[in-house]
């Protein structure tokens, strides 16, 4: 309808391709923890896997099955949905999940992002506000935008602030060696190069009772002659004559 508001991206995409791809991109997910992708992607697998973990909170037989049918690994997610997802987020009212942007991973500068589960091994912003605390100085104080960070990334993990400290303590000792000093990959290659560009067949422009550019003629191959065998006492003779005249 014209004017209204948009339920879903189609993501350029069929209605089954589009319910396949989501379907991967959540296995991925809690297979993982965490996935990058591009924005528009993550934005919709973050639906899903929205009421994924509300149906493994749920713990009911119809969310099992609701759960086997969107996982393409059921025998290996559901069991991990329904066991230690659900008592990770028992206490958490909502807010699973977390879209974070990121520079783009490919060169044709399509807008990426992480999706993640928060409170898990791979949380982001629990590792992000870990390396602010850990570059700090001791009688440096944190401000209140640091200081709501530790508030998020603590409020609802089981035992968050000994696993802070902990992590802080690691990441000065790796800053301190110099192993935190690492580069960015480089983009992921999406054109072909300049020798596959060249390579390629590119009509030119001609009038139109011309034909463009024609290919170059096939070779012919050439037929081979067929010699016949000699008899064997030809090739006798000749093998004497060659002796009697040496």
């Amino acid at each position: 309808m014209a004017g209204g508001h948009m339920k879903y991206r189609a993501l350029s995409r069929s209605s089954s391709h589009r319910q396949a791809l989501l379907r991967n991109l959540v296995t991925s997910l809690f297979k993982h923890e965490s996935i990058a992708t591009t924005w528009h992607k993550a934005k919709e697998a973050q639906r899903l896997a929205e009421k994924l973990v509300t149906l493994g909170k749920k713990n009911t037989d119809a969310s099992r099955r609701r759960a086997q049918q969107i996982f393409y690994e059921p025998n290996d997610m559901v069991p991990k949905l329904f066991g230690p997802i659900r008592e990770r987020y028992a206490a958490r009212p909502g807010g699973y999940t977390r879209v974070l942007r990121i520079e783009p991973m490919k060169e044709d500068q399509a807008e990426s992002a992480i999706l993640e589960l928060v409170d898990g091994p791979k949380d982001m912003r629990f590792a992000m506000t870990a390396k602010t605390l850990a570059r700090l100085s001791p009688s440096q104080k944190i401000n209140d935008m640091t200081a709501k960070n530790v508030k998020r990334v603590t409020q609802f993990r089981e035992d968050g602030m000994r696993q802070l400290q902990d992590m802080v303590q690691t990441m000065r000792i790796e800053h301190d060696n110099g192993i935190d000093d690492r580069v960015l990959a480089a983009p992921r290659k999406v054109y072909p190069d300049e020798s596959i560009r060249r390579d390629m067949y590119y009509p030119e422009e001609v009038p139109n009772w011309k034909f463009p550019n024609p290919l170059p003629p096939r070779p012919v191959k050439k037929e081979l002659e067929v010699v016949e065998p000699e008899e064997d006492f030809v090739v006798a003779e000749r093998s004497l004559g060659k002796e009697v005249s040496a």
